[in-house]
């Protein structure tokens, strides 16, 4: 989790500023430090039942969400006035960020919520899951206490952005069907605008 913080701190970095939500250091600096208080706090896998851990990673999801959200709105704005430029490189070095801290920021929703979150999960608390892996359906293909790590979130979250769809892991709640269908909207009009005016531009 650490190392995908601060990936989606870079990338939030790498957005041009006036396309990143300001000012531009406000959101970067802010997950940064709140990733030091929870490596400090629960230096683990957050795995401890406390209150006050899990609302400081919420915060620090919401703000990536936040910020990426703005970055988008931002851009969109700015393709459909004309105001991107006629340089393609910029244009996809920046939808490849937005698209990229999308992936990030979705994989810490489904880790954080999928049965009320890691601690819950590590202590056995809910039993039914938001999101059925393939070695939870078919337990002989994993070990009596296989549980899914972050690791697995981000694939889910990588495969359902690029698939526009779920593949090998299934939105159970409904809350996760939601998000599932957000956020593979938000990566269909991140790629079809960037791809559309960079076409444009070519031409």
């Amino acid at each position: 989790m650490s190392a995908a913080v601060l990936v989606a701190i870079a990338l939030q970095l790498v957005i041009p500023s006036h396309l990143a939500f300001q000012p531009e250091w406000l959101l970067p600096g802010l997950e940064g430090a709140i990733l030091v208080t929870l490596v400090i706090v629960d230096p683990g896998r957050l795995v401890r039942r406390s209150t006050v851990v899990r609302v400081v990673t919420l915060v620090l999801v919401a703000a990536i969400s936040v910020g990426n959200a703005g970055s988008l709105i931002l851009l969109i704005h700015s393709l459909l006035a004309g105001h991107t430029g006629q340089r393609p490189g910029p244009l996809l070095a920046t939808g490849a960020a937005i698209w990229g801290t999308n992936v990030i920021a979705f994989s810490f929703w489904y880790w954080e919520f999928d049965r009320d979150g890691p601690a819950s999960r590590a202590n056995g608390l809910r039993p039914h899951p938001d999101l059925m892996f393939p070695q939870q359906a078919q337990p002989d293909l994993a070990d009596d206490d296989w549980e899914p790590q972050y690791f697995d979130y981000l694939y889910t979250s990588f495969t359902n952005a690029t698939a526009f769809s779920p593949t090998d892991v299934m939105p159970l709640s409904r809350w996760a069907k939601l998000a599932f269908l957000f956020q593979s909207s938000i990566s269909l009009i991140t790629g079809a605008l960037v791809i559309a005016r960079v076409t444009n531009i070519f031409r």
